[in-house]
């Protein structure tokens, strides 16, 4: 399903579904994860939260000192993250951008990539040059944490179709469809608020936990290891999400692409 990640109506009509409340208070608990995947980190360790959405997570890493610069490209959420930051005096710095293009060589000690934000473009090149941007954007040493629904806990916990109501009482049907050989799911989600029906389709890439960390080998990131859940368990049966962490090496080594002259 092509540009769906580019039409603003999709972001602004679904972000109470997205960032619903229980999402919201998660995030200070899923930040001191993410802190402790990182590893030590400088006090003020500049951080990239690429696809930051309301900014949920960069204005708690903000609370805790860092420097931090929250990109998307929907004007909508930065907006929000950015009324948030002033009403908490929070120090952040909000960029619309899409993740193709938001790069800023060596300027970060990490960057994060969350929430599946990740995926959405039919071209695989294009994850690729994502990759490819942060890797970039990092400085040498930095390192990356990557959370997404990896293919092999969709696989184990896959339904075509189920039912939940959300805190604010919108009543939500979420179907899903399996394509290109568990490469693709395709995912329409119809909600019911206030006697309004509405329609929201959207798809992605699903990756294994092999493959992401290939992509992200390819890239030139090294100590690419893979967990179950943010709070580091095992990448197992009992994984809840992928999530990967990877680091730029401190003198970096990244293979030239094949169109540069070495």
């Amino acid at each position: 399903m092509a540009d769906w990640y580019d039409n603003d109506a999709f972001w602004e009509e679904t972000r109470t579904l997205v960032f619903n409340e229980n999402r919201r208070a998660q995030a200070p608990d899923e930040v001191n994860q993410v802190l402790d995947l990182l590893g030590d980190m400088p006090s003020r360790a500049a951080i990239l939260d690429m696809g930051c959405g309301i900014g949920r997570h960069s204005l708690e890493f903000a609370r805790k000192g860092f420097g931090v610069t929250g990109v998307d490209r929907t004007a909508a959420y930065l907006d929000k993250a950015r009324e948030q930051a002033d009403t908490q005096q929070l120090n952040a710095e909000w960029v619309l951008a899409d993740m193709r293009q938001f790069r800023r060589p060596d300027t970060f000690d990490a960057a994060v990539n969350l929430l599946t934000s990740f995926g959405y473009f039919v071209d695989p090149a294009e994850d690729r040059r994502v990759v490819d941007n942060l890797f970039t954007s990092l400085k040498p040493g930095g390192r990356l944490v990557m959370d997404l629904m990896g293919k092999e806990v969709l696989a184990r916990i896959f339904q075509q179709r189920d039912w939940h109501e959300e805190p604010d009482g919108t009543l939500v049907l979420e179907e899903r469809a399996i394509k290109d050989d568990w490469g693709w799911i395709d995912v329409c989600w119809t909600t019911l608020r206030e006697s309004q029906l509405r329609e929201h389709r959207f798809g992605h890439r699903l990756y294994a936990a092999g493959e992401l960390r290939k992509l992200l080998a390819d890239a030139g990131f090294k100590a690419v290891e893979a967990y179950g859940t943010l709070a580091g368990t095992p990448y197992d049966h009992q994984a809840e999400r992928l999530v990967v962490v990877a680091r730029k090496p401190a003198a970096s080594s990244r293979p030239p692409d094949p169109g540069e002259c070495t």
